[in-house]
C-alpha cells in the first residue's frame, strides 16, 4: 500500500534539506515547498484566481541585522537575483518587530492595515498601542507599502538555537476581493509554521554561497569574499528611500560605505553631507542639522543653513548616533515621522526635509534603548534596514588588498614617483593582527611602514616596496613591549628631529615651540586608540576640567593645529596624517565660537 501523500512530501522535503550545502539551496528546498501549499490553499479557496499568489521571501536578520535576502516569485523553482524583486519584499522595521515579540505567525490586510496573530480572535489595527508609532501609521510609509500591490502579508518566523527569532518566512499575495477577510492563512499558516521549524537549523545555520566580489570603484576601492554578502545585501538597500541604519566598531568603514550608497542610489546627483556627532556639542545638534537664522542665539551674526539643506535632494550620514542628546533625539524623530523641519530662530512655516538618512553607530543601540540613554521610537524609526560592517579582524582577506590600496594612495598624495607595493611576507604579518582599531589602525600602520620604509632608500630607487621588517618596525611602534622600549623611541623621535634640523642647510633659527605640536600627534593618536572618544582622551591625559566645561573640542583642535604646524615644517610634500581629524573638529567647533544657542 503506498504512503500517504503528505508522508511522501514530508519524506522528499527533509531528504533535499538533509541534501543541501548552503543557506541558499535549504532556502530553494524551503521557498518551493511553501509557495506550494499556499497555492493549494488558494485554489482550495473561493479566491483563486491567476496571479493571486506573489512570491515568498526569507530574510535572515540575527542580532536585528540583516545578513541576508531570499526572494522565489511564485511560479518561479529557483531564487531570484534580481535586485528589484529583493527590494519589493524588504518590509517595515514594525511587522519585524511584532514577529520577534510575539514569536508566531502574523498576517496582514495591507490595504485596511489590519493586523491579525495566529490562533486569536479579532485583529489589531494599527492605532491600536501596541502599533502606536509604527511604520504603519506613517502616510509615506502606507503608501509605501500600498505600491507594491500586495494585499495580505503571511509572516512566519525562523528561529534559531534556543527558540531565539533570527529570521522570519513571508508568503504575499494580491487579492483586493479578500479584504477586510483573513484571506487563505488560517488554513495554511500552521503548516507553513511546522515547515520553517523544521528547515530553520539548516537554513539559519548553512554557509552561504561564495558571493564574487563585486566591481569595486573610487568609494569602495577593496570588497572581498567576506564583504560581498553585505554589499550585495546593500545593493538593495541602496534603491529604498527608508533609514539605513550601519553598525559595526569603529574604524570599519561606515563613512566610506555611506558615501558608496549615496553614489549607487537614485539620490546620486544631488548632494552628499556628513555629521559625526561624537565631535559637535550636545548643545549645537540642532543648530548643525537644522541651521539658524541671525539672531537666533548668542553670535549667531548671519544665517546659516544646516545639513538637512544643504543635503536637499541627496543623503545625509549621521554618525556615532548614540552620541544624539535627548533634546535631539525629539527633533530628529519628527524629522523622521512628518519629514518636516524649522530652521532655529525662524518663526514661518516648515520646511520639507527632502533627505534619505544614512545613520552610523558602533554601539548596540538596544542596549542603550534598555538604559534609558535612547529614544525607543527612535530607535524603531531608524532600524528599518539594519546592516551591521564586522570587524577588520573578520575580513582577513580584504587586508593584504586594502594594504596594497593605502600604500599606493599614501605613496601618491607624497608626490612619489613611480609605484609603490607591499611585500607578501608583509602582508602575511598585518593578517595576523588582531586589529582593534579596523581599518583606521591598518591605515596608521601602512604610512608609518611607509616613513620607515623612506629611511635610507636613495633617492630614485624604484619601486618602493614595504617589507617585513617595515611592517614590524611599524607595528613596534604601535604597542610599547614589541619592539624598542618607550624612552628609546621618544629617543628615536627626538634625534630624528634633530638630524632634520641639523641637515636643512638653512642658517635661520628653527623656533623650538615646534615641538609642542607633538602633544597633539599624541592626542590624535590616542582619539583613534580609543575608538574616537574625544571625551575619554581628554580624562586619560588628566583634563577632566577641560571636559566637565565642554572646553576640551576648542583644546583638542589648538592641539592638532600645532601638530599640523609641525608636521609641515618635517615633511611638507606629505598629508597630514590627523587631517580628517582636524577638519572635523573644525567643522564642529566653528558654532561653538557663538557659546551656542539660548535656552
Amino acid at each position: 500500500m503506498p504512503a500517504p501523500r503528505g508522508e511522501v512530501v514530508a519524506t522528499a522535503f527533509l531528504d533535499a534539506l538533509m541534501r543541501a550545502t548552503t543557506s541558499e539551496r535549504a532556502s530553494t528546498v524551503l521557498l518551493r515547498e511553501v509557495l506550494a501549499i499556499s497555492r493549494e490553499a488558494i485554489a482550495r479557496s473561493p479566491f483563486a484566481g491567476p496571479d493571486v499568489l506573489q512570491r515568498a521571501t526569507i530574510h535572515i536578520r540575527p542580532a536585528d541585522a540583516y545578513r541576508s535576502l531570499a526572494v522565489m516569485e511564485a511560479g518561479a523553482d529557483e531564487l531570484s537575483t534580481t535586485t528589484d524583486d529583493k527590494g519589493r519584499s524588504l518590509f517595515s522595521s514594525t511587522a519585524w518587530r511584532w514577529l520577534r515579540s510575539r514569536r508566531r505567525a502574523i498576517w496582514f490586510d495591507v490595504n485596511l492595515a489590519l493586523v491579525h496573530l495566529n490562533d486569536e480572535g479579532e485583529p489589531a489595527t494599527v492605532t491600536d498601542r501596541g502599533l502606536a508609532g509604527s511604520e504603519f501609521s506613517n502616510a509615506k510609509s502606507r503608501a509605501h507599502l500600498l505600491g507594491r500591490e500586495v494585499s495580505h502579508v503571511l509572516m512566519v518566523p525562523l528561529r534559531g538555537p534556543g527558540s531565539e527569532v533570527e529570521g522570519m518566512l513571508s508568503v504575499e499575495a494580491r487579492c483586493r476581493a479578500a479584504m477586510g477577510q483573513p484571506f487563505v492563512w488560517p488554513d495554511c499558516a500552521n503548516a507553513i509554521q511546522t515547515l520553517a521549524d523544521v528547515a530553520a537549523p539548516y537554513v539559519l545555520g548553512l554557509p552561504g554561497e561564495p558571493s564574487a566580489p563585486p566591481a569595486t570603484d573610487e568609494h569602495l576601492p577593496v570588497v572581498g569574499r567576506s564583504m560581498a554578502r553585505t554589499v550585495e545585501l546593500l545593493n538593495v538597500f541602496v534603491q529604498q528611500d527608508e533609514p539605513l541604519l550601519i553598525g559595526g566598531p569603529t574604524g570599519t568603514g561606515k563613512s566610506r560605505l555611506a558615501r558608496w550608497c549615496h553614489a549607487h542610489s537614485a539620490r546620486r546627483q544631488a548632494p552628499f553631507e556628513a555629521l559625526d556627532l561624537s565631535a559637535v556639542p550636545e548643545e549645537l545638534q540642532l543648530a548643525e542639522l537644522f541651521g539658524w537664522r541671525r539672531g537666533a542665539f548668542t553670535g549667531a551674526v548671519r544665517d546659516n543653513e544646516g545639513l538637512i539643506a544643504r543635503a536637499h535632494g541627496g543623503t545625509l550620514f549621521i554618525d556615532e548616533i548614540a552620541n544624539l542628546s535627548a533634546r535631539s533625539q525629539a527633533g530628529l524623530l519628527h524629522v523622521l515621522e512628518e519629514r518636516t523641519y524649522r530652521t532655529l530662530g525662524d518663526g514661518g512655516a516648515e520646511k520639507e526635509a527632502q533627505v534619505r538618512f544614512i545613520i552610523g553607530t558602533n554601539e548596540n543601540l538596544q542596549d542603550a534603548v534598555r538604559e534609558k540613554r535612547f529614544r525607543e521610537d527612535l530607535y524603531y524609526r531608524i532600524n528599518v534596514l539594519p546592516i551591521s560592517l564586522p570587524a577588520l579582524r573578520q575580513r582577513a582577506d580584504e587586508i593584504p588588498l586594502w594594504s596594497a590600496y593605502m600604500v599606493n594612495r599614501h605613496h601618491a598624495k607624497s608626490g612619489g614617483a613611480g609605484t609603490a607595493g607591499i611585500a607578501p611576507a608583509a602582508q602575511a604579518l598585518l593578517q595576523r593582527e588582531p586589529w582593534p582599531g579596523n581599518l583606521r589602525q591598518l591605515d596608521n600602520i601602512v604610512r608609518r611602514a611607509y616613513a620607515v620604509a623612506l629611511l635610507g632608500r636613495e633617492a630614485g630607487a624604484e619601486p618602493l616596496v614595504l617589507s617585513e621588517d617595515h611592517v614590524k618596525r611599524a607595528i613596534a611602534y604601535e604597542t610599547p613591549g614589541r619592539g624598542d622600549n618607550s624612552v628609546d623611541g621618544l629617543l628615536n623621535a627626538a634625534a630624528a628631529f634633530v638630524n632634520y634640523v641639523c641637515a636643512r642647510g638653512d642658517a635661520t633659527p628653527v623656533d623650538l615651540d615646534l615641538l609642542d605640536g607633538f602633544k597633539g600627534l599624541v592626542l590624535g593618536g590616542a582619539l583613534e586608540r580609543l575608538g574616537g572618544d574625544l571625551d575619554e582622551v581628554f580624562r586619560l591625559f588628566g583634563r577632566e576640567k577641560l571636559v566637565a566645561g565642554r572646553n576640551h573640542h576648542k583644546a583638542f583642535r589648538r592641539e592638532l593645529e600645532r601638530a599640523a604646524q609641525l608636521h609641515s615644517f618635517m615633511d611638507p610634500r606629505s598629508p597630514f596624517p590627523f587631517a580628517g581629524l582636524l577638519d572635523g573638529s573644525m567643522r564642529a567647533e566653528k558654532p561653538s565660537e557663538r557659546r551656542g544657542p539660548r535656552r
